[in-house]
């Protein structure tokens, strides 16, 4: 089965680049246009259930969408290459690392969801179970962890997204997977690059949680906080959040 993306670039550095929650392969903001396309060879798959993989049945779940990924690797004959994920993107990473810890050169994880249990008191965890059938609650996380500064206009706008581009089926099952999921013990003493970017108003996962969890679990782990930004930084900030990735990259 091919595995549907969207390509950016046809340089030597080959990263694949994986969605959150609520996005899809092409809901980057115009960090898209920024990227360079000529060190890097960028590769943006959706998962199954969303956007043009909407209607490809599965699981839904981490360790699928971990599988999904080495499979496009081994279509574009990747033999190694540099992750990006955000958010619960930054999660199935992890994922991948731990499929193949001998094939990911760099980790970059933006706004990332630890490799552990994500915690939860009872009201969130009914807030984000919710979603799935409620775009309201979609609405009350967005603004949630960019801080409760983002424009109407732009939060609704990204509630309209995610329920035209997701599954109800797959965005609620996905939470099931990589809410509770921990990789931690899997992850723990791993030597890869890692940065870890971290927008200064998210309100979910903040700097802390990072240095606690991230940077406890990987030896070679930097956390830059981008000022200006949320949960959403390829929205907010996007100049800056290319500039730190691709300088990252190639170091």
């Amino acid at each position: 089965m091919a595995i549907a993306h969207r390509r950016i670039g046809t340089g030597p550095a080959r990263v694949i680049v994986l969605h959150d929650w609520f996005g899809t392969c092409a809901h980057w903001g115009s960090v898209l246009e920024y990227l360079d396309p000529e060190g890097f060879s960028y590769a943006f798959p959706d998962y199954r259930g969303y956007g043009d993989r909407k209607d490809v049945p599965g699981r839904y779940t981490v360790p699928e969408i971990a599988d999904d990924v080495l499979a496009l690797a081994d279509e574009l004959g990747w033999d190694t290459f540099s992750l990006i994920g955000h958010s619960m993107g930054a999660k199935a990473a992890q994922q991948v690392l731990v499929r193949a810890p001998q094939r990911v050169e760099k980790l970059v994880g933006v706004a990332p969801v630890p490799a552990g249990p994500y915690a939860m008191d009872d009201g969130t965890h009914a807030l984000f179970r919710g979603a799935a059938a409620d775009p309201g609650k979609r609405r009350i996380i967005l603004d949630l962890v960019t801080g409760n500064r983002a424009s109407r206009h732009w939060l609704d706008s990204m509630v309209r997204h995610s329920l035209e581009v997701s599954r109800p089926e797959a965005f609620a099952a996905y939470f099931e997977d990589w809410q509770p999921l921990d990789l931690s013990s899997a992850v723990k003493g791993n030597t890869v690059p890692v940065l870890v970017l971290v927008g200064a108003y998210d309100l979910a996962l903040t700097a802390d949680l990072m240095r606690a969890t991230w940077q406890v679990w990987y030896p070679d782990c930097r956390i830059r906080t981008l000022p200006g930004t949320g949960h959403y930084p390829t929205h907010e900030a996007p100049v800056a959040f290319v500039t730190e990735v691709e300088a990252f990259l190639r170091a």
